[in-house]
């Protein structure tokens, strides 16, 4: 259902690129041959020309940024995840948010973001994992890539960092170098989006669950990552997590 939803809504949003103002439709069960199917408008608003929101999800097809609210959780301590949902593993994250993980994927989904699955090993026989790793072509990996920007206020301001700039290694006491993190679409179990059951948003050590991962080094050690106290500003206080295209990716993704 959930798969049906997102082609039905990158239908709709591409009617809408192309000037047409017709009424998207939800999908439902699927109807008898000659039984009548009446038109439901999605969960999907129209801002502006370029802006939509999905729930408290917001996405600009032009600068194809997706942006949703959340708290700081944690200004000191061990972390596994930058965003997980206010119901998840709250202790190891960076931030908390109320946003359901489905919108932001359908979001990244509707601004055709390409999922990679390169940092999950593939399973063994057994059910356990190997050592290796699926190969994906170039221009999926690039497409795959986002870069990570908080944005708050500040004495009237709105200031927007790099998300890696608010994590500190435990050894090296720098933040976490710049560059991209790899949108993985995370996977479904029993019928149900994992992301929904787990929480699991924006993991820092590789979680399969999450719809984003960290793909840099020491992203499968949990005793490295801190939340950098000198620059994570008070617990609760409220930001936006935006997620932006990465910028002169290898190969060009195609439209």
């Amino acid at each position: 259902m959930i798969r049906r939803s997102i082609l039905l809504l990158t239908l709709a949003l591409a009617a809408t690129s192309a000037g047409e103002e017709r009424a998207p439709v939800e999908p439902r069960s699927l109807p008898a041959p000659d039984q009548a199917v009446e038109p439901v408008k999605p969960n999907v608003e129209k801002l502006d020309a370029n802006r939509f929101r999905i729930g408290k999800v917001t996405f600009d097809r032009s600068t194809r940024e997706v942006r949703f609210p959340a708290r700081v959780n944690m200004t000191e301590g061990l972390l596994e995840f930058l965003v997980v949902h206010e119901n998840g593993k709250v202790h190891e994250s960076l931030f908390i948010t109320d946003t359901s993980p489905t919108d932001i994927n359908l979001a990244l989904t509707l601004l055709r973001y390409t999922p990679s699955r390169e940092l999950y090993p593939l399973p063994n026989e057994t059910g356990g994992v190997t050592d290796k790793y699926p190969e994906v072509p170039a221009e999926v990996r690039d497409a795959a890539r986002v870069v990570m920007f908080v944005e708050r206020e500040e004495s009237g301001t709105t200031r927007r960092v790099p998300a890696n700039e608010w994590i500190q290694h435990a050894v090296k006491s720098t933040h976490m170098p710049s560059g991209p993190w790899v949108y993985g679409g995370s996977e479904f179990h029993d019928g149900k989006f994992v992301p929904e059951t787990t929480g699991d948003i924006i993991a820092i050590f590789v979680a399969p669950s999450a719809l984003i991962n960290y793909p840099g080094e020491d992203n499968r050690d949990d005793t490295v990552w801190l939340a950098y106290p000198k620059r994570v500003p008070a617990e609760g206080t409220q930001v936006q997590i935006v997620i932006a295209p990465q910028k002169n990716p290898s190969t060009p993704a195609k439209p």
